[in-house]
Order: structure tokens, then sequence, then C-alpha cells
């Protein structure tokens, strides 16, 4: 990722924040990224981050789909190895949905790129 990047310089903001147990510095810093981002990339990487600050199930889905599908949209490999974290997030966000079918689908396609899920 490129670190000058002022929507992942906010995720990273946000992420310091979350380890520091800042939680609404880091939902706010992820909200500027949202608002920040002028491309399928920017929107990619601040709905990834946007989606854990989400209180409902549908919500949190909602945003991982929308990380998903910005991703889905470019066409180079800026975001290849964000897939498995990606699918990772859509799968447990299936489960928490009640449908196991989805979520083991995309389980699977994280573990097809190298990550493996542990089932709950």
């Amino acid at each position: 990722m490129d670190q000058n990047n002022p929507v992942v310089k906010l995720c990273i903001e946000g992420s310091r924040a979350e380890f520091e147990d800042r939680q609404d510095d880091a939902a706010v810093c992820y909200w500027q990224a949202w608002e920040a981002a002028k491309d399928d990339y920017d929107a990619c990487v601040a709905a990834h981050y946007v989606a854990r600050f989400q209180k409902s199930p549908e919500d949190i889905f909602r945003w991982n789909q929308e990380a998903l599908m910005r991703a889905d949209s470019i066409k180079n490999d800026s975001v290849k190895d964000f897939y498995p974290s990606l699918y990772l997030n859509m799968g447990r966000s299936y489960e928490m949905l009640g449908n196991r079918i989805e979520a083991e689908r995309y389980y699977e396609l994280a573990a097809g790129l190298g990550y493996g899920h542990q089932a709950e």
C-alpha cells in the first residue's frame, strides 16, 4: 500500500488509535478516509475499515460488500494482496447473517489464496 496516499494514512492512523484503545478516534479516521476516497482503490481500503465499526451484521455486510465490489472494479494488481482479507470478512459477514453456505464459499476463496479459516 502507498503510505503517502491520504486515505491509507487515515486508515493507518485509525489502526493506531484502535491499537491504543481509542475506538472513537479510530472510527472518525475511517469515516474521514471514506469521505476522502477519490477512486475505487481508496474506497476499497476505506470501506474495509469502516466495516469494522458498524453495529449491525447487516451494516457490516454492506460495508464488506462495498469493499469487495470496489476491489473487483480495479483492473490492476494494486489490491491483489487485499483479497484474502476481503474474502475472510465476507465469510464472517455471511456467517453473522446465518448463511453458512456463502460463508464457507468465501472462506474457501480466502484459503485458495493462502489464508485458512478455522471454523468456530
